[in-house]
């Protein structure tokens, strides 16, 4: 089978470095104070549920001795 040697068609990706451009991006808006407590708002409403998550579930998996021997003894007066 023969190959042609043709140029590829995106050879120009390749010498990218060496061009550079002269146009410079507008410069990013800052933000208002509004939306800075709106994302500290955020932030900390996400860390408060996950902080009252495990608060809450701490007595789920702890493995507390007290509620075992009042288990055995409802069983046992059966």
């Amino acid at each position: 089978m023969l190959r042609r040697r043709e140029p590829v068609p995106f050879a120009f990706l390749a010498e990218a470095d060496r061009f550079r451009s002269n146009v410079t991006p507008p410069p990013r808006e800052r933000a208002s104070a509004g939306q800075i407590a709106g994302r500290w708002l955020l932030g900390l409403t996400i860390v408060a549920g996950l902080v009252g998550s495990l608060v809450l579930g701490m007595p789920a998996l702890s493995t507390d001795t007290a509620s075992r021997t009042q288990q055995s003894q409802a069983s046992q007066g059966r």
